[in-house]
């Protein structure tokens, strides 16, 4: 006779697939988004509509919530360019409509044109597609009078733009959590590559290299959320305070940019040095130690009183990157990987604050 079955056993694979926890963080970091979104498309509607007198001004909703969207990219150049797209292709769909009627073949000609001129105009092809979607709007649902979609379209893209400027979405807030994932993977690669020095793995090395070649999604991710930020904060009067830090963010964001790509330089070195198998404990704890540093780095972002100790932990680090000191009589395959590390150092450096010219002096002349 079996008992009942258990509830306890649940497969962790099942856990994971109803784990809501992503599900909400999504919704929290749109909720800005949704704000702007649902704000913007109701007070066009309602302007139209109760002062303007349009029965039915679809398009000065519509426009606002396409031209907003829950993109990472909220800034205000990228919503204007929008919507000028779907701008053009209602004018192009009125005119024609003046010209041809309506009809299945109006439609094509009016769809075909749109997307020749968008094409020629923008080199997006969101432009276009924003300009086709609305031309298809125009030529379907009829209207009481010549060109009213067109101001309907207009009143939607001045509510984006003022709740973009009105109701601005964190750009601090995005810019941080892709900065310190951009720090989370180095971290990773970083020491998948210090194992490997210390068991002389070769596998492993080979793991921290694969890793290092895909930090670059991650860091054009935050240099799209600076961008983004910046833009936003220059045109909207409640996130002056945070120009500031945006600006040291993006000085940071281009040092660490010129870091990933040494740290692949150094991953290259380490995979090529440990197809002998033997493990490198020196030069490991090298890595290590400007690594720890690259971790404070990452607690400065959003805490400026912490560039001080970060400089200072990695310029003991640079301090002692002297290849015949630090590895005397080793080969110059060796020596070649701590003259890897110093450009690492370096960059890393310079993303605490310091100039280049103090950075490079940092390090021991060789």
């Amino acid at each position: 006779m079996t008992g009942p079955p258990s509830t306890t056993a649940i497969p962790t694979g099942w856990r994971a697939r109803v784990d809501p926890r992503p599900a909400l963080l999504r919704v929290r970091d749109s909720g800005i988004a949704i704000v702007q979104i649902v704000v913007a498309a109701t007070a066009s509607y309602a302007f139209a509509h109760y002062v303007l007198g349009h029965p039915a001004p679809l398009l000065a909703a519509t426009v606002t919530v396409a031209s907003l969207g829950l993109v990472r990219d909220a800034r205000p150049r990228r919503v204007l360019e929008t919507v000028l797209g779907m701008l053009l292709g209602i004018l192009v769909a009125e005119l024609l409509l003046l010209v041809t009627g309506t009809g299945w073949w109006q439609l094509g000609l009016t769809l075909g044109l749109t997307l020749v001129v968008a094409r020629l105009l923008s080199p997006q092809a969101s432009f276009a597609i924003a300009a086709a979607i609305q031309s298809l709007i125009v030529m379907v649902i009829p209207a009481i009078a010549p060109f009213t979609r067109l101001v309907d379209g207009m009143i939607g893209g001045v509510a984006a733009l003022l709740v973009t400027a009105l109701i601005p979405r964190n750009p601090l807030r995005a810019a941080l959590r892709d900065g310190r994932a951009v720090f989370a993977a180095m971290d990773s690669a970083s020491a998948a590559l210090v194992q490997a020095l210390r068991r002389g793995d070769r596998m492993r090395a080979e793991r921290g290299l694969e890793k290092a070649r895909a930090l670059q999604p991650l860091l054009d991710d935050w240099r799209s959320s600076l961008e983004s930020g910046r833009a936003i904060a220059r045109i909207s009067p409640f996130l002056r305070r945070q120009r500031f830090d945006l600006e040291r963010q993006e000085r940071v964001r281009e040092s660490v940019d010129l870091a990933t790509r040494n740290l692949r330089v150094v991953a290259r070195r380490v995979v090529y040095l440990c197809d002998d198998g033997v493990g490198r404990p020196v030069s490991a704890e090298v890595l290590a130690e400007t690594m720890r540093g690259a971790g404070f780095v990452s607690d400065a972002l959003d805490d400026i009183s912490l560039e001080p100790p970060a400089r200072a932990a990695l310029a003991a680090v640079a301090s002692r990157l002297d290849p015949a000191a630090l590895l005397p009589g080793a080969s110059l395959g060796d020596q070649n990987l701590i003259a890897a590390i110093r450009p690492l150092v370096v960059d890393l450096l310079t993303a605490t604050g310091m100039t280049s010219a103090e950075a490079r002096a940092a390090v021991p002349r060789i």
